[in-house]
């Protein structure tokens, strides 16, 4: 496994129109597990992401560095190691699934993933190269508030208990 920083912000946005979604960016299903946790500050994950009939598994483990910074530990897995994988699972956390749409804009890519959970709202993340990066955010989207520094919007957090929708 080869780590290096992750620098993300994190928002969450009223619900996208799908049909927009689907003419302007690229979807893909996601099913993230999280394993029992090897230190403090320390998450592992195994993730099966579906695709065009084309599934690819990931194991990653990420270590906390800041609310923004992350060391990102990330290796494509076989689907005999996933499962061995799943064996170890946190017990006290759900299977996150969503569904997850890369959206390219003004030469930035922005993740936005939809869940099952929630109708009215929905998560999108930018990687930053840098911590003081403009974003220039698409104005097809509406940002209801920016969490990257709210734990509760994690997936890791998600995982374990789901905030209620906003009013709005």
């Amino acid at each position: 496994m080869e780590g290096h920083f992750e620098i993300e912000r994190r928002f969450l946005i009223r619900f996208p129109s799908l049909d927009w979604l689907r003419t302007h960016a690229t979807g893909s299903e996601i099913r993230q597990t999280y394993l029992i946790s090897p230190a403090k500050g320390v998450s592992a994950r195994v993730r099966a992401r579906s695709a065009g009939g084309k599934t690819v598994y990931t194991h990653t483990v990420k270590t906390r560095v800041s609310d923004i910074r992350r060391i990102e530990e990330e290796r494509e897995i076989g689907p005999e190691e996933y499962k061995a994988l799943l064996q170890t699972a946190d017990p006290e956390r759900r299977t996150i699934e969503k569904q997850r749409w890369l959206l390219e804009h003004e030469g930035q890519l922005f993740e936005i993933d939809l869940f099952p959970f929630w109708t009215r709202q929905a998560l999108m993340e930018i990687e930053l190269t840098g911590e003081g990066q403009p974003v220039v955010f698409p104005p097809e989207i509406r940002i209801l508030r920016e969490v990257t520094e709210d734990g509760r919007y994690t997936n890791r957090a998600l995982a374990r208990e789901i905030p209620p929708e906003e009013t709005f």
